[in-house]
């Protein structure tokens, strides 16, 4: 776990059945890429999001047939954009009560939503990172430059 980087779930005294998948700005600064938001945001199974709705049913949210519970800070989604928790998982990084979206994942997320610019500015993180991961060096992309190739300095 990256030092100062805890998320009670206790809180809402449930005890799931698979750890819940971090996404969103959580995810983005567990990777070190920018400070979260005020929310975390999770993606979680079947059962326990059926489960988490007859607990709190009066803290729900629909975004386009994503159904989310909004409890404690937290926001607990049945899938994103269609995109469920077994697709989601795939790659993810394991932590004690919860894992973390693979970078992979949390590009193509971030992709799907890249026509708000606070997420086409995520996009942009995510790519430099992987760059930087893939080359050890950062890797400078703006669009003059990308016709070109990347600078890498």
């Amino acid at each position: 776990m990256k030092k100062d980087f805890e998320i009670n779930l206790g809180i809402l005294n449930y005890k799931f059945s698979e750890k819940p998948l971090l996404f969103g700005g959580k995810a983005m600064e567990y990777y070190g890429l920018r400070k979260a938001g005020s929310d975390i945001d999770f993606v979680i199974n079947n059962e326990d999001h059926i489960n988490l709705k007859n607990m709190y049913p009066n803290n729900m949210k629909n975004l386009y047939g994503d159904i989310g519970i909004c409890e404690f800070g937290f926001e607990m989604w049945n899938q994103i954009c269609t995109f469920d928790y077994n697709y989601l998982k795939e790659n993810a990084l394991e932590e004690k009560e919860y894992i973390i979206i693979s970078l992979e994942k949390l590009l193509f997320l971030k992709a799907l939503a890249m026509k708000i610019p606070k997420y086409h500015k995520d996009l942009e993180l995510i790519v430099e990172l992987v760059l930087k991961k893939a080359y050890g060096k950062i890797i400078a992309c703006n669009e003059a430059v990308w016709r070109n190739g990347c600078i890498i300095r």
